[in-house]
């Protein structure tokens, strides 16, 4: 008798899904591609069996629909005319947001685990992403929004400031979709200031470029890597501010060069042990250690939530930053990989396998290749602990609607 009336739930769904019933409104199919549109061709995308997946989430979905909702947002305005080569088939950013659609409609439903994969392997393409080195395994890492303590003027305690974009600086169109950013010198166009040249040598300093001051350069230095955070003021005010570009200067990992270099040992690479060492050093020290990633941030006031490179808020532990050169921006995806557990003094205790969906929202300067991504952590203690401690091989998989 229970089988019979799994078939008939099972039989109720899947007329839900077809429009046999009229439940669940009918989705437009998404038009076809112009032949003229510039197509982004993504590699190292395998073709996997959905009903092998399990779709297990360790969350409840309540920001996962906030998060879709927000890239169905990106797709109606600024990446409506993405176009990407996927396994042989264009998919159009129509299609993907259709595949949002759609799975915002599945997740409503209240279904076991068992019907919610038998639903995905019927009306989904399920893609499995990694680079070749790793035989479809991508890098996880972590980022999260950190607090900083700051004023809106300067003092002896707050001496270090947070820039907005400088009035000089030129940002040009890539052929990659990249900014081309430097500065006009004598009618040529050169590479904007280093990272030293900034805080070193202090080249912006008097020019009325200063958006807030904050009292710790590592926690500075921490929001440059993050790409937004929240300040808290002396009368318990929080300013969120978020990036808004950056110098142009190339990424480099100021703990691998550390490491490389013998400064630090294997077992205090963590970023987390890494700051509290550098905290050590005075500010001529400290300064030139971080000057090794040229790359500055330049940053901007904004309300409630930091917005991701689609131009929307990031949902923490549902956004995910990737390099758009590799995985379709604002799309829908599926993680499998470890998280740190700790104790109450903030020690791992041990790191167990968890799952969830998750949407493309964001990348990062370190986030390149087919094989990396970001999980944004959110705000707080916990946040910056799992982020910091966040380096783990799993599976990424991108789903898109049959």
């Amino acid at each position: 008798m229970k089988s019979i009336f799994k078939f008939m739930r099972l039989a109720l769904i899947a007329a839900i899904f077809s429009g046999c019933m009229r439940a669940v409104p009918e989705i437009p199919s998404a038009p076809p591609v112009s032949p003229e549109a510039d197509v982004i061709s993504l590699k190292h995308f395998e073709l996997v069996d959905a009903s092998q997946v399990e779709f297990a989430d360790d969350l409840d979905y309540s920001l996962l629909e906030a998060a879709i909702e927000r890239s169905i947002n990106y797709y109606n305005k600024a990446g409506q005319d993405k176009i990407y080569q996927i396994d042989g088939k264009q998919v159009s950013a129509a299609k993907l947001k259709e595949t949002l659609i759609a799975f915002n409609e599945v997740i409503r439903q209240p279904l076991t685990s068992d019907e919610l994969k038998q639903i995905i392997a019927a009306d989904f393409d399920v893609y499995l992403i990694g680079s070749i080195e790793k035989h479809g395994k991508a890098l996880f890492t972590g980022y999260y929004e950190p607090l900083l303590e700051g004023s809106l003027s300067p003092s002896q305690k707050y001496r270090y400031p947070i820039y907005r974009v400088p009035h000089d600086l030129v940002a040009r169109p890539h052929a990659k979709g990249e900014a081309n950013i430097g500065r006009i010198i004598n009618g040529e166009f050169v590479p904007y200031y280093t990272r030293a040249e900034i805080d070193i040598e202090g080249v912006l300093r008097s020019q009325g470029l200063e958006l807030i001051w904050v009292d710790d350069p590592m926690e500075l230095f921490s929001l440059h890597i993050q790409g937004s955070g929240k300040i808290r003021l002396e009368d318990n005010t929080l300013l969120t501010v978020t990036y808004a570009q950056n110098n142009g200067r190339p990424f480099r990992s100021v703990t691998r060069y550390m490491l490389d270099a013998g400064r630090i040992s294997g077992r205090e690479a963590s970023y987390r042990n890494f700051k509290k060492l550098i905290r050590q050093k005075n500010d001529t020290e400290l300064f030139e250690i971080l000057s090794y990633n040229e790359r500055y941030i330049f940053f901007r006031f904004t309300d409630g939530e930091p917005v991701g490179s689609l131009g929307e808020p990031v949902t923490a532990d549902r956004t995910i930053a990737t390099d758009p050169e590799h995985f379709p921006e604002g799309a829908l995806a599926f993680i499998r990989l470890r998280k740190p557990l700790f104790d109450e003094r903030g020690n791992i205790v041990r790191r167990v396998p968890f799952s969830r969906f998750v949407l493309s929202q964001d990348k990062g300067a370190a986030i390149k290749g087919s094989g990396r991504v970001d999980l944004f952590c959110g705000f707080g203690e916990k946040a910056m602990a799992t982020a910091g401690s966040l380096k783990e091989n799993g599976e990424l998989y991108l789903l898109i609607k049959k």
